[in-house]
């Protein structure tokens, strides 16, 4: 029968099973974000989170050391807005503003891995696990050559500790703007999440959180192998045309989305990883993927600055300077990467270069993987320690009460370096 035959009254096939569709979408959605934050759980339960984090920046002894362990403890601790509440309790403990602004660009690094992850659902399938491990390396390389720009400028000069600085002591005393309230995404997820995790939390706590992270990895491949073959099938309809719409308008229109997106669900990681399966099932484009991650590190970045402003007392200050330095150190490289001509295609390039040595052997993804957010940064520490010895003690600070008197000092020692 012809489309002009059709009936005009009851409910179409078609549009029956176009809400199916819908509707399976949206259950494997949910799926893939309750695998992300069973994920995120796993590694926090077996890192020990903020202490965890904590003595992992006991080694932070210079600039790139912070750097490099910021991507470590984010990694393993899964968490940016964990790893950077640390370090804000670790600078008004007396921890130097200098080796902590490092830190917060290797969190920035350090919580790309969960898009990465979630790349892997599309392992078996060649060239969608291309595409989508582009779309999640990309933000990697972006952060990546965003630490290698700015990290020397802000060793030599401070830009970012002198503005965010005097941004602070303007915003300081302001009401309390805090988002802690607003987490739609974490409110939805956490019954399934919850209910898994305590089925976990009967066994010895090693056992547990490795099955808890590898019940997360099983949910996040099940979730995109699903909607990949659900969205190749509605991209040239619906779905691509909202996304072209949302997307497709230019680079800055891409920034603005998503940042948008990442304020509303309080987390880059879960914006950032429902773009990977998009990318993987050809809806989007690698060039329309990076200005949305872009966005992403922005969002985030926001939502820390609204939540620093709910800190009150000694630490404010250094709360709302460290929150600053994020969102200014993000802005400015949206601005760089984005305007720059030599600059503005690398992470694209790169992305591309290391997805066609993955599509033709998936070691490199493992061993990138293994690399960047491991391998690297343990050496790291194990040379430290035998170079420098065990460092001084600085875990544990941020999880007990700040002492007044660091506290005073530092917030003056951080005043007076602005004058």
């Amino acid at each position: 029968m012809d489309r002009d035959d059709a009936p005009e009254s009851g409910t179409r096939p078609g549009q029956a099973g176009g809400a199916l569709a819908w509707l399976a979408v949206a259950v494997f959605v949910y799926l893939l974000l309750v695998g992300v934050a069973i994920i995120g759980e796993g590694f926090e339960w077996i890192s020990g989170g903020a202490e965890g984090a904590e003595r992992i920046f006991a080694f932070a002894r210079n600039p790139v050391a912070g750097a490099i362990l910021g991507t470590l403890a984010t990694a393993l601790v899964q968490s940016s807005s964990t790893v950077s509440s640390v370090i804000v309790g670790l600078v008004a403990g007396g921890v130097p503003v200098g080796i902590a602004i490092p830190m917060i660009m290797g969190a920035n690094m350090g919580t790309t891995i969960t898009n990465t992850i979630v790349s892997l659902g599309n392992l078996r399938e060649k060239q969608a696990f291309r595409k989508s491990f582009e779309a999640a390396t990309v933000h990697d390389f972006f952060n990546l050559y965003s630490i290698a720009v700015f990290l020397p400028i802000e060793v030599f000069f401070h830009p970012l500790e002198r503005m965010a600085g005097a941004l602070a002591a303007r915003l300081a005393g302001s009401p309390d703007a805090s988002t802690h309230g607003f987490q739609v995404v974490h409110a939805l997820t956490a019954p399934a999440g919850d209910a898994l995790l305590a089925a976990f939390g009967l066994l010895p706590e090693t056992l547990g959180a490795l099955l808890a992270i590898l019940a997360g990895i099983a949910m996040v491949i099940a979730s995109v192998l699903n909607l990949g073959r659900l969205l190749r099938t509605m991209g040239a309809g619906r779905a691509r045309g909202l996304l072209d719409r949302a997307l497709g308008r230019g680079p800055l229109a891409g920034v603005f989305f998503g940042a948008v997106i990442t304020i509303l669900v309080q987390s880059s990681s879960t914006t950032t990883s429902l773009i990977v399966p998009l990318a993987g099932a050809g809806v989007v484009t690698l060039r329309q993927v990076y200005p949305f991650t872009l966005g992403a590190n922005i969002g985030t970045c926001v939502t820390a600055l609204l939540a620093a402003t709910a800190i009150t007392g000694q630490t404010e200050f250094l709360a709302l300077q460290i929150a600053l330095v994020h969102l200014l150190y993000n802005l400015l490289g949206v601005a760089l990467f984005t305007t720059t001509p030599w600059l503005k295609d690398q992470p694209i390039r790169s992305a591309v270069w290391l997805g066609r040595r993955t599509e033709s052997n998936r070691s490199w993804a493992f061993g990138y993987v293994a690399s960047v957010f491991c391998l690297l940064p343990s050496l790291f520490i194990v040379g430290d320690l035998l170079i420098a010895g065990p460092p001084a003690e600085v875990a544990g600070m941020a999880s007990q009460q700040v002492d007044r008197e660091a506290a005073s000092r530092a917030v003056e020692a951080s005043r007076l370096k602005l004058e």
